[in-house]
């Protein structure tokens, strides 16, 4: 489905890795002839050929360097704006990669790089390497940085997932599609494989800080095992269907779960509803009506009482089992008011 605005379809951005990979060629361009290509072209994984105007240049002996502004499109991507420098030098053997500021550095097991690697993911690397490869070869060290990222990777997963010192050079396919929810979901992946290589076997999908908070006093879980699942429960559970942990706990408000607990995966208002109605079987005759012509969730659980929480932290538990298709995984699902108190509990 297209999303649009009003003066028309949302316009798509470039990943980091394809910043990275442009960025690079006019470096290492710069560093064989002297000329940095302005703007430079690239070969997208899927066959795109976007151009990219640079932002800066410079050489010396033995290095050349060149920058990119990261242009997300409209998606509200914190890398938005952000300078992608990459520093080409003549050294070492084959194609090598260094972290340059702000760009971090793997410190936990799980992720897609090795502990002690750069924090620049496969998918970039082989486009790194192929630039390299197009422009005739060369046994060269590929510094990435991003000035600022240490403080916009704050804003990011990395201080949770190990990655240490700023942000990493992300993307599989060189496109940043607004409003795909492809990197949060990835993220949400990437959590669960730094969790199990942890040996973790308890970990949390919530949907917002004040559950996670209360979740995590709860259990006295470590930082690490507190997946940042927001709206996308499906996108969580049917990984670790696929990925097994012993035990997980979903949580959140009413509404959110309400949603879970009626068969939503996706628990973005934009993308699925309360239904009133089914809510309405769990009250008594006389309140059906006020039921039916509540106009929020949270107005039903006022209505109708605690009660009703229970019962549907039940019902989402069975939902979630029912996602989870017998995998030997323990759910459970907490409901958490807005002041952060747990008022249901399905274990």
């Amino acid at each position: 489905m297209r999303i649009e605005k009003p003066e028309g379809e949302l316009r798509r951005g470039w990943t980091t890795g394809a910043c990275a990979a442009a960025a690079t060629k006019a470096a290492f361009a710069a560093l064989r002839t002297g000329a940095f290509p302005d703007p430079v072209s690239i070969r997208l994984p899927k066959g795109e050929t976007p151009s990219f105007a640079l932002a800066l240049e410079g050489r010396g002996e033995g290095w050349a360097q060149a920058g990119i502004v990261k242009d997300a499109g409209d998606d509200p991507d914190v890398t938005h704006g952000c300078t992608v420098i990459a520093t080409v030098r003549s050294r070492g053997k084959g194609v090598t990669f260094k972290a340059g500021e702000g760009v971090g550095t793997v410190t936990k097991a799980g992720l897609p790089v090795a502990v002690g690697e750069p924090a620049i993911n496969p998918v970039p690397r082989e486009m790194m390497r192929k630039v390299i490869e197009e422009l005739g070869g060369g046994d060269v060290e590929i510094e990435i940085s991003i000035p600022d990222g240490e403080a916009l990777a704050q804003k990011t997963w990395n201080p949770r997932l190990g990655i240490v010192g700023g942000l990493s050079i992300l993307g599989t396919t060189g496109i940043v599609h607004p409003f795909s929810c492809a990197a949060w979901i990835a993220s949400i992946h990437r959590g669960v494989d730094v969790a199990r290589a942890m040996g973790l076997t308890h970990i949390a999908g919530c949907t917002g800080s004040t559950s996670e908070e209360a979740v995590r006093a709860h259990f006295k879980l470590p930082l690490e095992a507190m997946m940042d699942m927001g709206d996308f429960a499906g996108g969580l559970l049917k990984y670790v269907r696929e990925h097994p942990v012993a035990r997980v706990t979903i949580a959140g408000g009413f509404g959110k779960i309400t949603k879970l607990a009626q068969g939503a995966m996706d628990l973005h208002s934009g993308r699925s509803q309360v239904d009133f109605e089914w809510l309405a079987k769990f009250a008594p005759a006389p309140h059906r009506v006020d039921v039916m012509a509540a106009n929020t969730a949270q107005q039903v659980l006022e209505i109708l009482g605690a009660g009703l929480g229970s019962r549907v932290a039940a019902e989402a538990k069975r939902r979630v089992e029912k996602i989870l298709q017998g995998a030997p995984v323990a759910a459970d699902v907490m409901i958490v008011d807005r002041a952060g108190k747990i008022i249901a509990h399905a274990e």
